[in-house]
């Protein structure tokens, strides 16, 4: 999208490249990129599909008020009422990667827009993921790679974690950090023009 005279302009509140990327890929190529940094912390007894909610409104809510329309996105992966943790260490993502070993868990996409004039949009796309039973070789061999590092749940579905997948049910894009159908919804009913 090209912005004209009296479009909206639109502020991904994101520092991550995965959502850049993907909002390219709805034909968005004018906006602006500001990090929100929030506390992450989830609540006691906070559900994942709560939590994700709450991420992506605080982070549209983050950034000071303006002209601009706030994108924010947040994705969650679950196993049961359980939210792992984004993987900082090769312990971590092993954990994860043990827990979610031939079994389903669900990756929450959530999305918000404020809007300049304060109303904040939001939606939550919802995917179920099942691993393959992962052997120690090939637990051993995605951990050597480092793709996990600061991901949700230990995995990148757009790395070499997709081939230990052995199906998904809902939106990739959004298993990925931006779920573009929901997005693409949003970003259309605020009048952004959308290839």
């Amino acid at each position: 999208m090209s912005a004209g005279p009296g479009a909206p302009r639109l502020i991904l509140a994101s520092a991550s490249p995965r959502r850049r990327e993907l909002l390219s890929r709805i034909g968005m190529s004018d906006f602006t990129v500001e990090a929100a940094d929030i506390d992450e912390t989830p609540l006691p007894r906070e559900a994942p599909r709560d939590y994700a909610r709450r991420m992506a409104r605080e982070k549209a809510l983050a950034l000071p008020a303006s002209d601009a329309f706030v994108l924010a996105g947040d994705t969650v992966v679950a196993c049961g009422r359980r939210v792992l943790p984004k993987a900082e260490d090769e312990k971590t993502a092993r954990d994860c990667l043990a827990l979610l070993s031939g079994r389903r868990h669900r990756v929450l996409s959530a999305i918000a827009l404020r809007a300049p004039d304060g109303p904040m949009h939001e939606r939550l796309s919802e995917t179920i993921v099942r691993f393959k039973q992962l052997s120690h070789d090939e637990t051993e061999a995605y951990i050597a790679g480092g793709e996990w590092e600061g991901k949700a749940g230990g995995y990148a579905i757009q790395g070499s974690a997709e081939g230990l997948i052995a199906w998904i049910s809902g939106s990739h894009s959004g298993v990925v950090g931006l779920p573009l159908f929901e997005t693409r919804a949003l970003l259309r009913s605020a009048g952004f023009s959308i290839g």
